[in-house]
């Protein structure tokens, strides 16, 4: 993947403008990190060259000043909400990023539980955090949000969230992922310490959408596939257009709350020092893409891999007809099929001849490996060992793993542990792999071409176990595939 984007500029002029923000305000400045701090693989795989930790590494800067809140919606806790990327809950991410960034030597002070309401499963997780030595504070959800801004702005609003106490000038509020409740925890805050007598203010850090790139710019129309869960809609900013007579690009959840967050600025300094949604932001990513057709490459198949996401979790029941449609009309918007993603007509077409699923694995050089189902491996295992076989330039007819190897583990499997499917799954084929390497050079040699696979694409023709999906995600596989549970594959 060619590079687009110049990420040593956009560390540079990204903190500058965050400094310049800071100075704006007097006591403290709540300011909004949306999207990922830590780990943000979206911006990473839509803008290549962006750095996934860029905006820790912007905060580690002023750690001295600066403490993190970490704001999370009581309802993704209630319903085992996924971080796709991650493969694991929003509260088990919570807990991860709370020990990343105090091995990062940055303060996290307390965690806000939004939309709270005494859900069952909430409980549980608030004793993990408290016995961390985490401050657990609960925000409830307000009638009439965000339009009555009368009742927002009172007692009966904001004034029923629990006050967070922080100690620093500069508070980071984060999340797990998108619509945790991260501006409204802001907001909850400039009204408690307005009613204390001091004077604070908000900024907004949102790498997406890029409000200097058009509105139906691929890597804006990547950013509502990413969330078409929620229904986000990128629009033109109607308060920048009126202020400035400029056109930028923001979302529509910006825009219900600006007239929120302007009352609150008025019952504050008697003004509102932003005259937009767009005003709010620091955000300097348009300005640092450096090759935008690598960029809006790079977007329109992260739009396809989204569509994918989207497929399967209506298969599974996660996710409405509404959100799959939604997608879809983004796809067309942006002129791509699933066609354009190279590995999905490979594999799906295999799978048609083979009578059996099937999978595409795309190499860094562009060259395509395949993999079949087999008695002793699916086609996950296959297309794995096929591609490190490649990488490492050996023959193809070359066994790494005997069948004879292969076979005793089966029976273990069968046997003796009670799995129904002999095939061994990824995560077993490596250790057999790493078993090998210690008598066998060739074993030895493919493992080392495993960091290698990061950032390769693959497809196959149905469902993974989440054994084999955990897997490739640990190898930085980008992977999708069809919603065809396995045993519908041969029908």
């Amino acid at each position: 993947m060619n590079i687009g984007f110049d990420n040593q500029k956009y560390l540079t002029m990204q903190s500058e403008h965050i400094k310049k923000r800071i100075s704006q305000f007097g006591d403290k400045l709540y300011l909004e990190f949306g999207g990922k701090l830590y780990d943000d693989y979206h911006a990473s795989r839509v803008l290549p060259g962006f750095a996934p930790d860029s905006k820790l590494q912007m905060l580690m800067q002023l750690s001295d000043h600066a403490e993190i809140i970490i704001s999370i919606n009581a309802e993704d806790i209630e319903r085992n909400k996924i971080r796709h990327d991650l493969g694991i809950t929003y509260d088990q991410d919570v807990l991860r990023l709370i020990q990343i960034y105090r091995d990062k030597q940055l303060f996290v002070s307390s965690v806000v539980i939004t939309r709270y309401n005494s859900q069952p499963s909430i409980q549980a997780f608030q004793t993990k955090l408290e016995h961390m030595g985490i401050n657990v504070y609960h925000h409830f959800s307000i009638e009439g949000y965000p339009n009555n801004v009368a009742k927002i702005v009172s007692d009966e609003g904001y004034g029923k969230n629990d006050y967070i106490k922080t100690t620093r000038p500069l508070v980071v509020v984060t999340a797990p992922g998108p619509g945790s409740g991260k501006m409204a925890t802001c907001l909850s805050q400039l009204y408690h310490e307005n009613k204390r007598g001091i004077k604070a203010g908000y900024a907004k850090f949102e790498t997406f959408p890029i409000w200097n790139l058009p509105l139906k710019h691929p890597v804006n129309l990547a950013y509502e596939a990413a969330t078409a869960d929620l229904n986000d809609v990128n629009m033109i900013d109607p308060f920048h257009l009126d202020a400035y007579g400029v056109t930028t690009v923001n979302y529509n959840r910006d825009v219900e709350i600006y007239p929120v967050l302007s009352a609150i600025f008025e019952g504050i300094y008697g003004y509102c020092p932003y005259q937009s949604p767009t005003d709010m932001g620091v955000n300097m990513a348009g300005n640092c893409i450096i090759d935008d057709n690598a960029c809006q490459v790079a977007s329109k198949q992260e739009i396809i891999r989204r569509y994918y996401q989207s497929l399967n979790r209506y298969a599974k029941d996660d996710a409405s007809k509404d959100e799959v449609y939604k997608v879809e009309l983004l796809m067309k918007q942006a002129k791509v099929t699933t066609e354009d993603r190279a590995v999905v007509p490979i594999a799906n077409n295999l799978a048609k001849e083979t009578g059996a699923p099937a999978a595409a694995l795309e190499l860094p050089n562009g060259k395509i490996v395949t993999g079949k189902t087999s008695d002793l491996l699916g086609p996950s295992c296959s297309v794995l060992l096929n591609a490190i076989k490649t990488l490492g330039d050996m023959e193809d007819s070359l066994h790494l793993i005997s069948p004879e190897f292969i076979e005793p583990i089966q029976k273990l499997k069968i046997n003796y542990l009670g799995s129904k499917n002999p095939r061994l799954h990824t995560d077993e084929v490596l250790i057999a792999l790493s078993t090998r390497a210690a008598i066998d050079t060739n074993a030895k040699k493919a493992l080392e071409q495993l960091p290698k696979l990061r950032g390769c694409q693959l497809h196959t023709s149905g469902m993974l176990s989440d054994i084999d999906i955990k897997t490739f995600k640990r190898l930085g596989v980008e992977l999708t595939n069809e919603p065809i549970y396995e045993n519908k594959l041969a029908e």
